[in-house]
């Protein structure tokens, strides 16, 4: 029998055995906003170039399905690497580098001038048009290896030394051939929905519309400070030689990583010490520190580094969450699934924090709240009082909100931004997203002091990327300092906590495409022992053996 049974959606449709996914799809894509760019195969992810021979249930994907925005967004990297050297020469190289403001950062080897920028986004548009097709390819590493040192992509070819694979994939399109780490589109003509914007000679910003865009790509809005941290951790990760995995595992090999991680940690340890020490010299009415930041970048243990900072120079610092200040569990703030959405600023109490801060800036003897997660209510059992030489050092993901403590002088106040921005790029055309960092870091965590599965931790962290959108970024460059939380050689040492856990999600389960892309994402990063990490790391804060309570 030729025919086999697909399920999409409620339908049930009769097909030949063999079809591959592009045909089936042209059915469906006006009932799509954007083009139809990937699809779930029983609920695997598979390029449209999938033949299918066998009864299944198929679930057609657009950009806004965040394993579909991958691959969009690797589809438009390869356009863009595509389309400068049609239009500048084989000469023409890009690196991207990190995101920026719901977009790529993108840094070229050749001066290029906003009129530049403006004819390659015509290129870019006339190479959708033409609808080319990028195809998959498989060819032996050894012969990847080669065809990247021909074209002097070195970084690339050093890859291919870290693939345990007798094989990969390669992606063609025209004449060029790349490794992206990613599944991509059959063709150019799902790439239509860019937009590039100068930001300097040699850098530009492509975006593209996300997940959290409900209405396309919106305009550009420079990250200052975010920026320039960013640029700030490249340029001193260029001074020591590690810009890429290859960097990096080259220190594993010749066994200098155990100095690195030396390295690293004393430059943290400095430019902590240097934010004490102009929160002491320059901000003598300063009474307050919030430190804000998305989740897993490491607020509690940097905030007990800052603490020891700050006593050094006779500052008595005292500690505040504002975790325990929720509001009981019952009066928790509904989202719009219906369920407990703790990443919402009601789900502080407001009120009660702002008068527990007033009664101790002044001076009273003050009860303050300890918030029992078991239980889902605080309880008073601490009373604290703040005298000449106190200062609070306030953590929380909401603690850069211009609502929270709106109504003390903001010459009371010091804010602090923690990102975990790495430095590292696998290569010149792929980067080490800031959001997976976190993602991992927050895995082993939660698996080690919370005893959740990772179907558990990948199950919240859609909602808790949701709430950072909200209300954390928008504020991320309000902030008077900003500091990078990130270790250059962490990667190598999460990947022995983390992918066992990976390893551990079933084919069953609707994270497996997720466990999948993080595996891949970690092979190519030589594991590294976690045994010369000193004790007041902030990754202790994940992996454990830290000397503070977390």
């Amino acid at each position: 029998m030729n025919q086999i049974t697909i399920t999409i959606g409620e339908e049930r449709v009769q097909v030949e055995r063999g079809t591959n996914l592009a045909e089936l799809a042209n059915n469906y894509q006006s009932n799509f906003k954007y083009e139809i760019i990937l699809a779930k195969v029983n609920g695997i992810y598979q390029e449209l170039t999938y033949t299918i021979h066998k009864d299944c249930k198929v679930e057609f994907l657009d950009l806004t399905e965040r394993g579909a925005n991958r691959v969009f967004l690797n589809g438009l990297i390869y356009l863009t690497i595509y389309a400068t050297k049609q239009l500048f020469g084989s000469n023409m190289e890009i690196k991207v580098n990190h995101s920026l403001d719901k977009g790529l950062y993108i840094e070229t080897n050749i001066g290029l001038t906003e009129e530049d920028l403006t004819q390659l986004g015509l290129k870019m548009k006339e190479i959708v048009a033409a609808d080319l097709p990028i195809t998959k390819v498989t060819v032996t590493r050894l012969d990847a290896k080669n065809y990247f040192q021909a074209v002097g992509d070195e970084v690339k070819a050093g890859i291919m030394g870290y693939i345990t694979s007798t094989h990969v994939t390669l992606y063609k399109l025209a004449d060029l051939y790349n490794y992206l780490y990613s599944q991509m589109p059959i063709s150019t003509k799902a790439l239509s929905h860019f937009e590039l914007t100068y930001l300097h000679e040699n850098g530009f910003v492509l975006r593209f519309p996300t997940i959290y865009m409900k209405e396309g790509i919106k305009p550009y809005q420079h990250r200052k400070n975010i920026f320039e941290l960013f640029q700030r951790s490249r340029d001193w990760a260029k001074l020591l030689k590690l810009e890429n995995v290859v960097d990096l595992n080259r220190r594993v090999s010749n066994s200098t990583i155990e100095e690195l991680i030396r390295i690293d940690e004393l430059v943290k340890n400095e430019k902590l010490f240097d934010i004490a020490k102009e929160i002491v010299n320059k901000r003598e009415h300063a009474k307050i520190v919030l430190i804000g930041g998305p989740s897993s970048t490491g607020k509690t243990t940097t905030t007990n580094k800052l603490v020891l900072c700050l006593k050094s120079f006779g500052k008595n610092p005292i500690m505040l969450s504002m975790d325990d200040f929720f509001v009981e569990r019952e009066e928790t703030p509904l989202g719009e699934d219906g369920k407990p959405d703790y990443e919402r600023l009601e789900a502080v109490n407001l009120e009660l924090f702002e008068s527990t801060i007033q009664k101790l800036l002044a001076g009273e003897e003050t009860s303050v709240p300890t918030y029992n997660f078991i239980l889902g209510k605080k309880e008073y059992k601490n009373k604290i009082k703040m005298n000449k030489e106190d200062i609070l050092l306030i953590e929380g993901i909401h603690a850069l909100n211009p609502k929270v403590l709106e109504h003390i002088p903001k010459e009371n106040k010091v804010t602090i931004y923690l990102s975990a921005l790495t430095e590292l790029n696998i290569d010149n055309h792929a980067r080490v997203s800031t959001t997976d960092n976190r993602l991992l870091r927050r895995i082993v965590r939660d698996n080690r002091t919370r005893g959740n599965s990772i179907e558990d931790t990948l199950k919240s962290w859609a909602k808790v990327r949701e709430g950072e959108e909200k209300n954390i970024f928008p504020y991320q460059d309000d902030a008077e300092y900003t500091f990078n939380t990130a270790h250059i050689y962490e990667l190598g040492v999460l990947k022995t906590f983390v992918e066992p856990l990976l390893y551990s999600v079933p084919v069953t389960s609707e994270y497996y495409n997720e466990a999948i892309r993080l595996i891949n994402f970690l092979r190519v990063f030589l594991p590294i022992s976690s045994e010369s990490i000193p004790e007041d790391s902030i990754l202790r804060e994940f992996i454990g053996g830290g000397c503070f309570k977390v």
